[in-house]
């Protein structure tokens, strides 16, 4: 994930456009396309806004992001609580593949893989997403 999250942030400042385009949405029509409804929704706020991440901010957690995904799965078979597991089905950060075995290792967990969707796929999907999760909790 480090070095996606550079190259798309490169990508994003050599074609002036937000990294989140590249990070989070698949580069199809429909994904391109939601990529930009999602940017414009950030716009529609326009006070009390998050202030932007710093450069070593995001540098620390990518380098924490590395180091927890090199150790060994943990054993979730004792969490017995529902699970709702959410993701794209071209998700290039957090693989979709490892989605899938977080679910199957959830012995009460729930599925959602939104498609033609990456990393971004509850943005994309928002409306979507807040019925499920409502219906979740």
């Amino acid at each position: 994930m480090t070095r996606i999250s550079y190259v798309d942030t490169v990508r994003g400042l050599l074609t002036r456009q937000d990294p989140k385009q590249f990070l989070f949405f698949t580069r199809t029509p429909n994904g391109r396309a939601a990529g930009k409804e999602f940017l414009a929704r950030l716009e529609e706020r326009t006070h009390d806004r998050d202030k932007a991440v710093s450069v070593s901010s995001f540098r620390a957690q990518l380098k924490a992001i590395h180091r927890w995904g090199q150790q060994q799965p943990a054993d979730l078979a004792s969490i017995h609580q529902p699970v709702l597991v959410m993701n794209g089905e071209s998700d290039k950060m957090v693989p979709t593949k490892n989605t899938v075995d977080l679910d199957r290792r959830f012995p009460t967990s729930q599925l959602v893989v939104y498609p033609d969707a990456g990393h971004g796929g509850v943005f994309q999907f928002h409306e979507d997403f807040v019925k499920r999760a409502l219906a979740f909790l």
